[in-house]
């Protein structure tokens, strides 16, 4: 059997027509992605990855900060899509005028086809220098009225390749005594459950543990709890990833975080991967001194 073609995305365009939200929504969806590729070398690059065999797809970005742009990535393109060992796609991201002077006003940044002088003069010259290029490509996307979120959606449908969504979902333990966590997105304090740790038979073992996990399930109050976090979740986690977010994290707090935020974020992990998405359980602070 044939090995399966290398997919390749090259994602070039207008500059400030969106490259960055293409990029991130690549790697999103488990590319390999390089940036600012000198045209001449990205048949090279490939090679490496595709000897290296960690990588089945991945993207690069060209564009006019690339030395000899114009002059090399017609026809480097063009050897790339000759090749029978890859799947090539030229990604061009546009948008009117109008609105490429105004993201550039935005950012205060200078256009890199015109450093010294008027933005739109850049633009101009760009978009004449870049119209061959845009008439090769095999997507081009305006990004004049389309905002981040939906230009992530709309490069999720066309390179996700049918692989379905890479959401996950990190379920954390922690202590609200060692501090909150800064990265979670939902915080729960389960504090108001029964608490292990004034059990003698169960102070020193963890969340980990079954007896622990009994103990603080068995209570009514930590089953009703556990339902309405159950049906949270069931309406948040699809309005997260119809939003584009690629990740989420569910912390889950009590006062030392070593027995009834562990039980509740091992109940809800298994549970969530049952419901058929990606799950990362971390225990925080399980290993700290009781």
């Amino acid at each position: 059997m044939a090995d399966p073609k290398l997919k390749v995305v090259i994602i070039t365009g207008m500059s400030g027509a969106g490259k960055t939200v293409a990029v991130h929504s690549l790697e999103d969806l488990g590319y390999f992605v390089i940036d600012n590729m000198l045209p001449s070398l990205a048949s090279k690059f490939i090679n490496v990855i595709k000897d290296s065999g960690e990588f089945n797809k991945i993207a690069m970005v060209m564009d006019t900060r690339s030395r000899g742009f114009y002059d090399e990535v017609l026809p480097n393109l063009e050897k790339l899509k000759e090749r029978t060992d890859l799947d090539v796609k030229l990604l061009f991201l546009d948008a009117n005028d109008v609105t490429l002077i105004s993201r550039y006003k935005e950012t205060r940044r200078a256009h890199p086809l015109s450093p010294h002088g008027r933005i739109l003069d850049g633009v101009e010259l760009e978009r004449k220098l870049s119209a061959d290029l845009k008439s090769q490509a095999d997507v081009v996307i305006d990004t004049t009225t389309v905002t981040p979120r939906n230009l992530k959606l709309r490069i999720n449908k066309l390179f996700g390749h049918g692989e379905g969504s890479n959401f996950y979902v990190e379920v954390m333990s922690f202590g609200f005594k060692y501090g909150l966590p800064l990265d979670a997105d939902i915080v729960m304090d389960v504090r108001f459950l029964p608490n292990p740790f004034y059990i003698p038979e169960l102070k020193h073992l963890t969340g980990n543990d079954k007896a622990v996990q009994d103990y603080v399930m068995e209570s009514p109050l930590a089953q009703e709890f556990y339902q309405h976090l159950q049906s949270l979740l069931q309406i948040a986690l699809p309005g997260y990833i119809r939003e584009g977010k690629s990740s989420l994290t569910v912390a889950i707090g009590c006062t030392g975080g070593q027995h009834r935020s562990v039980t509740i974020a091992n109940k809800i992990s298994a549970d969530l991967k049952s419901d058929g998405y990606k799950i990362n359980t971390y225990h925080r602070d399980i290993d700290k001194a009781k």
